[in-house]
C-alpha cells in the first residue's frame, strides 16, 4: 500500500512549493489537493461544512499542482477531488493533459460530482444532474485524450470533431479516480473510472464495499479498479484494515500548517514503514 497526503492549501498555510518538497522529502508517494471554487455565504447544508473559512480560501488545484510539478521529480500529483461539473469540458481536458505533460506523467485525476448545492447552482449546474454531468465530462475528456480527432455527443456535453494537444504522457490517459460513497459510486467506478477514491472511517463497511466492487468488475469483464482510501486522521487500526483488504493507496487529509506539518509528516512516514511502501 502506498501513502499520500490530501491537503487543504490556502494562502495562509505552508506554500504549495514547500509542501510538495516536504511531502516528497518524507518519502511519501502522492500529494492531492482539495477543491472548492468558492463557498456561498448562505447554504442549506451548513453543518456539513465545518470550516467554511478554509474551503473558501483554497488555492486553484491545477495552478498549484503545476508549481508542485516544477519542484518535485517523482511525487504523484493529484486532485482530491476536482469537480468537473463546474468546468467547460474541453478546457478541463487541456488543463489535465497539460499538467500530466509538465509533470512527466505524474498526474492522478481525482474527480467528484460535488455536494455543496449552492456552489453548483452558482455555476449553473443542477445538483440533481451532477452525477450524469460528471459521467459525460469524464467520457468526453477520455475521448479528447485518446483520439486525434475527438467528438462527443451527449445531453450535457456536445461537440463536433476537434483537435487538441498535448495528449497526456500517461497512456491511455491519467487515471481517473472517482470519489463517492458506496454502493452507488461503485457502478460508476466500474463503468467509466480507473479507480475508486472514497473517504474511509472506522465505521465504513469497507469489506462489503470491496466485495461489491470485485463482483461488479467481474460482471463488467474488467480488472478490479484500485482503491485510494482517504482518511481523516492517523488511525493505525483503520490503516491496517486497508492494507489487509488490498487498498492500493491511503491518503491522509491535512491542513498543512507550518507548526504542525513537520511532526505530521514524521508520524505519517513512520506509519508507512509499518503498513506498506510509501514511494512509487
Amino acid at each position: 500500500m502506498k501513502f499520500g497526503i490530501v491537503a487543504d492549501v490556502t494562502a495562509s498555510t505552508v506554500s504549495i512549493v514547500e509542501l510538495a518538497k516536504r511531502v516528497e522529502g518524507a518519502g511519501l508517494e502522492s500529494l492531492f489537493l482539495t477543491q472548492h471554487t468558492h463557498v456561498p455565504t448562505s447554504r442549506a447544508d451548513v453543518m456539513q461544512l465545518p470550516d467554511h473559512h478554509t474551503d473558501a480560501r483554497l488555492l486553484d488545484p491545477f495552478v498549484s499542482l503545476g508549481a508542485a510539478a516544477a519542484v518535485t521529480t517523482g511525487l504523484k500529483l493529484g486532485t482530491g477531488a476536482c469537480l468537473p461539473a463546474l468546468y467547460d469540458t474541453i478546457i478541463l481536458a487541456k488543463q489535465a493533459a497539460t499538467l500530466d505533460h509538465i509533470s512527466g506523467g505524474r498526474f492522478l485525476f481525482g474527480v467528484a460530482p460535488g455536494w455543496l448545492e449552492e456552489e453548483l447552482r452558482n455555476h449553473n449546474v443542477d445538483p440533481a444532474a451532477r452525477w450524469r454531468i460528471l459521467r459525460e465530462r469524464v467520457l468526453a475528456m477520455k475521448a479528447i485524450w485518446t483520439q486525434e480527432e475527438a467528438e462527443f455527443h451527449g445531453q450535457f456535453v456536445d461537440f463536433a470533431p476537434i483537435y487538441q494537444w498535448p495528449k497526456p504522457v500517461q497512456q491511455p490517459h491519467p487515471p481517473v479516480l472517482i470519489a463517492g460513497r458506496a454502493p452507488r459510486a461503485l457502478r460508476r467506478v466500474v463503468e467509466y473510472g480507473d479507480g475508486w477514491m472514497p473517504v474511509v472511517t472506522p465505521s465504513t463497511d469497507l469489506e462489503t464495499h470491496l466485495l461489491d466492487l470485485r463482483r461488479l468488475s467481474s460482471e463488467a469483464g474488467r480488472n478490479v479498479p484500485p482503491v485510494t482510501a482517504v482518511i481523516w486522521e492517523i488511525d493505525e487500526a483503520l490503516i491496517a484494515r486497508c492494507a489487509t483488504l488490498g487498498v492500493s493507496r491511503c491518503a491522509l487529509l491535512a491542513v498543512p500548517e507550518r507548526e504542525t506539518l513537520r511532526p505530521l509528516l514524521h508520524h505519517w512516514r513512520k506509519v508507512t514503514e509499518t503498513y506498506g511502501s510509501s514511494g512509487a
